[in-house]
């Protein structure tokens, strides 16, 4: 890749991109087949009955950058230890920003970075990205145990790419599932994401 070129979507990537909706809400999720960094292909129907949180990042991404401070590591303990999988997934195509070339650099930078993710797929195709209509990242979804989508959207209310910015955010992502738990109806149930585009390749 030219210097130019890298330059060109290193800039793009920086921008930040507001998601439109895309799946409806209360309806079943999109099963999907991708391998994990272990090499293990990982479904959705593997985790029936359980809660599962799927989370896009981008490792180039100021936004993914702005929460791996702490905050999506510290809600991915608390999430998977009241008993829910946490997915992590990478769309990014061949020669886009944050791409892994291999499983093992996937897992050096979730060892890196002390991510608590139950495991990292990697999208590279973009199936599945393209099934849930993730669009930024980072953009979230809570799947309840019947296998519906109870909450889409951003990881909470402030979008911006400045980690001092995160004491005073609301996190949907934390109340949705405080929400399930309850066995209530999730209050918030959507919102706009925010963050760098998904680079699908």
């Amino acid at each position: 890749m030219t210097l130019t070129r890298r330059s060109a979507l290193t800039a793009a990537l920086a921008l930040p991109v507001l998601g439109l909706p895309g799946l409806a809400l209360a309806k079943t999720a999109p099963d999907f087949a991708v391998k994990d960094a272990d090499g293990k292909v990982r479904t959705l129907s593997e985790f029936k009955g359980r809660i599962v949180v799927l989370e896009w990042l981008n490792r180039a991404c100021p936004y993914t950058q702005k929460h791996y401070h702490g905050n999506m590591q510290g809600l991915q303990v608390s999430a998977t230890r009241d008993g829910a999988v946490w997915l992590s997934v990478c769309s990014s195509g061949s020669w886009q920003p944050g791409h892994w070339s291999s499983g093992a650099g996937a897992k050096g930078w979730m060892k890196k970075y002390g991510s608590a993710a139950t495991a990292m797929l990697l999208d590279e195709d973009g199936v599945m990205g393209r099934a849930y209509g993730a669009r930024t990242t980072p953009h979230m979804f809570v799947i309840d145990p019947a296998g519906q989508l109870a909450y889409q959207g951003a990881i909470d209310d402030v979008p911006t790419s400045k980690v001092e910015d995160i004491g005073r955010a609301k996190n949907l992502v934390a109340a949705a599932l405080a929400d399930l738990h309850a066995g209530r109806p999730v209050r918030t149930p959507y919102s706009q994401a925010y963050g760098c585009a998904v680079k699908y390749g």
